[in-house]
């Protein structure tokens, strides 16, 4: 089976990469969304969940026996050794839904939506594409959407990695500092490159 062309999309908040998502889904290119597996994985009967009640308790559960997210939040929010054991519970997990997704996608190549793409690493991916703004954007929309106030939505910024550590990671860059159709405009001209790219990687002999 020829190797398929895997491109990792990425983005800060409020940058605009659930509209390239949905437009190159529109497409009819499939998209693995690393939100969707992380939901998934903690779904009521999931190994994931049972693993995390383990290892924190029955407290992070509600009622219904559903992941309380809040309360875990604030667990690994005191505490970062909470948050790395956490992550090496859930991590492989989501990884491994992530990839039995793909696999089971069809189209000439998929793309992997990470929002944490950066901070773990590009590993496995032919192409890295960055939605980028400016950071007045990202704060105007941040505060719009979310109705939060200045100081919250720098605060939500700040606790991501940087914009210039994604730029320098990225293969290609959607700028998205104008409207909404001129950002599906460029997905639609990136979806053609990403076509030639996938043709050219189906041809290639095996390495």
């Amino acid at each position: 089976m020829p190797r398929r062309l895997r491109v990792g999309l990425t983005g800060g908040i409020a940058s605009g990469k659930s509209t390239v998502e949905q437009r190159f889904m529109e497409l009819g290119v499939p998209v693995v969304n690393a939100d969707d597996s992380s939901r998934a994985v903690v779904a009521p009967g999931q190994p994931g969940l049972a693993a995390v009640v383990s290892r924190f308790g029955q407290g992070v559960l509600t009622g219904r026996g559903e992941l309380d997210r809040r309360a875990l939040r604030s667990l690994i929010f005191k505490d970062p050794a909470c948050r790395r054991a956490l992550e090496g519970i859930l991590h492989p997990l989501i990884r491994a839904d992530m990839e039995a997704r793909a696999a089971a996608a069809e189209g000439p190549y998929v793309i992997m939506s990470i929002p944490l793409l950066v901070e773990g690493g590009t590993r496995d991916l032919d192409r890295v594409l960055v939605v980028d703004a400016d950071e007045a954007l990202q704060l105007e929309r941040l505060m719009a959407r979310d109705s939060v106030d200045l100081h919250e939505a720098r605060s939500i910024l700040a606790a991501q990695t940087t914009r210039a550590a994604r730029r320098k990671a990225a293969d290609d860059i959607l700028m998205n500092s104008g409207t909404v159709g001129e950002l599906r405009d460029a997905v639609d001209r990136l979806h053609e490159r990403y076509m030639k790219l996938a043709a050219e990687l189906a041809r290639a002999p095996p390495p």
